[in-house]
């Protein structure tokens, strides 16, 4: 498959109570992924709360994750920001301490035109020498890339898309309107990692993987093996740990379930706050009739 493919959950970053980096949790969370079976990382994106994180936050979490998992897996660092020079400044750092790739989102808040979020990955292609991705979530960026738009961005040299739309027409759309040999398709959401696949994504973006890889991983290797109605039935059973995890904001809801699990992440960042008691009761007694704790 070469590289970026498989499954790659984009991580959490674990924070302490008060909102400060929990380093020692970074490094548990990258050992339980490890073990189960990942092949990449993208960090600092959505799930990461990178947006949320100071600068040298987002620094902080890429050095950390490449000391513990360079060369064994293919680490994608989200870059996005609304401030280009932000932007320019953690991909230069990501290339400088091993990154395998970059991505980001438009620059968000504004609403850029398509002349002008061409700009931007074009600014950000002349500024690094590793693979840039597009990272497409336009119910936070609110800025849709096109299909159009994504031609241009590889021909340009954009190397491949994150996409996390979550409409399957727009991912076919991305595959016919994209020509150049190479690119590579990532889907955003394990909700559709089976149809993408199907038609040609390399792997997914699983957010469920961060607390349930091993099922994630499981869905992957039937897929690619064309065991396609174990896939099917394996694919129900991911929407529905979807579904669980969605009773209650679903980030702060995946460091609960970790802690379910036994693995100490910490804690979403502020003004994220911990769920309930009753939400934890909920998710921890549904998930155990799944089988999953």
């Amino acid at each position: 498959m070469g590289k970026f493919h498989g499954i790659i959950p984009p991580m959490l970053t674990p924070f302490t109570r008060d909102g400060k980096l929990y380093e020692d949790g970074l490094k548990n969370l990258l050992d339980f992924l490890v073990e189960n079976g990942i092949q990449g990382l993208f960090i600092c994106g959505t799930y990461g709360c990178g947006p949320a994180m100071t600068i040298d936050e987002r620094k902080r979490v890429a050095e950390i994750t490449m000391e513990n998992v360079r060369g064994s897996l293919d680490v994608i660092v989200h870059v996005g920001s609304s401030t280009m020079d932000f932007a320019l400044e953690l991909a230069k750092h990501a290339e400088e301490i091993g990154a395998d790739a970059v991505a980001s989102v438009p620059p968000f808040y504004y609403a850029y035109d398509e002349e002008s979020v061409f700009s931007f990955y074009k600014r950000l292609l002349s500024e690094v020498d590793i693979p840039v991705f597009v990272y497409n979530n336009p119910f936070r960026s609110g800025i849709s890339i096109s299909p159009e738009l994504l031609s241009k961005l590889a021909d340009e040299g954009v190397a491949g898309i994150k996409d996390s739309c979550f409409d399957l027409v727009k991912f076919y759309e991305y595959k016919l309107s994209v020509k150049k040999k190479g690119f590579i398709f990532l889907i955003g959401t394990e909700a559709l990692m089976l149809p993408a696949m199907l038609a040609g994504a390399r792997g997914c973006i699983s957010g469920s993987a961060n607390v349930f890889p091993k099922v994630n991983v499981e869905l992957y290797k039937m897929i690619v093996e064309n065991n396609i109605h174990e896939a099917v039935n394996k694919q129900l059973q991911i929407i529905e740990v979807r579904r669980i995890l969605h009773l209650a904001p679903v980030i702060p809801a995946c460091y609960e379930v970790l802690r379910m699990r036994g693995i100490d992440a910490g804690y979403p960042k502020p003004p994220f706050k911990p769920l309930s008691v009753d939400e934890v009761h909920i998710i921890r007694d549904k998930l155990a009739e799944l089988n999953l704790l």
